[in-house]
């Protein structure tokens, strides 16, 4: 019988400070390194000396008991635990959560007509994908598809990158590729993991990856805008591929993703090739 893998409280901000504090090495924030620690990262007193705040008023942020501090203390926090703007933004977040999102049925959910028009007409030449905040597939052009199996709509795109053997083979940083999938649905989800939609996906991945699970335990935030895709193609060999995500305005966190060769290269060859075999 599958495990079943508990990942989310009410206490969302004490999570994410225990989690970013383990990631802390001790030398990197000016204190000795060594000696006997029990557990990796900075203790709890270490992390309120640095903040400028007590060690009780931090235990009862990381308890749960505290979960509003003021913005001053949380800026404090983030430069201790050395986040970055994104993971900063994100730790703001949590203190002041917004309006709980619904959970919208991928097949209700429209595309907007004018992008729907764009990947499938000007962009023909160039795979483009629009994922809901779940990361489900909910639409694709001919191109995106022949490229990767996880491109297919009514697929979700993370459960493919962990639990579909296919995409080890075909992505050559395919570690790389998982580790800003689970940062960018972070950054798609906000600060509410409690959302019955990511409970359930989180779940099912925990229970089935154990990579997964590491990797969500850190709590990386990061919306990854751009990037490069190494990809090992079963019809036309290898490309390097950059990609760009795009927030698409006025819905509830869809994301245009649209992979691009350079001009002239030839990884824009093999594109170009990989495109010829769709109309023959």
């Amino acid at each position: 019988m599958p495990r079943t893998v508990e990942h989310v409280s009410a206490n969302h901000l004490g999570n994410y400070l225990r989690a970013r504090r383990d990631l802390v090495d001790p030398k990197d924030v000016g204190l000795p390194g060594g000696g006997r620690r029990r557990v990796p990262g900075l203790r709890r007193e270490e992390v309120a000396l640095l903040a400028g705040i007590s060690s009780e008023y931090y235990l009862r942020l990381e308890q749960g008991r505290d979960q509003h501090p003021s913005p001053s203390v949380l800026d404090a926090l983030a430069r201790v635990l050395q986040l970055d703007m994104n993971a900063t933004r994100h730790l703001h977040a949590l203190a002041t959560p917004a309006p709980r999102h619904g959970s919208p049925n991928p097949d209700d959910e429209r595309v907007p007509p004018g992008i729907q028009q764009l990947i499938n007409t000007s962009w023909a030449g160039t795979p483009a994908v629009v994922l809901n905040r779940y990361m489900d597939v909910l639409t694709a052009n001919p191109l995106a598809m022949a490229l990767s199996p996880s491109n297919q709509p009514g697929t979700n795109s993370i459960r493919s990158a962990f639990l579909d053997p296919r995409l080890r083979s075909l992505y050559l940083n395919w570690g790389e590729m998982t580790i800003r999938a689970v940062a960018g649905l972070r950054a798609l989800i906000g600060p509410d993991d409690s959302d019955p939609r990511v409970v359930e996906l989180v779940n099912e991945l925990s229970a089935d990856s154990e990579t997964f699970r590491r990797l969500w335990a850190r709590h990386d935030v990061s919306p990854q805008g751009t990037g490069t895709s190494q990809i090992d193609h079963p019809q036309v060999g290898r490309l390097e591929l950059r990609y760009e995500r795009l927030l698409l305005a006025s819905t509830d966190g869809q994301l245009l993703v649209v992979h691009h060769a350079d001009p002239g290269s030839t990884s824009a060859q093999k594109l170009a090739q990989l495109a010829d075999t769709l109309s023959t």
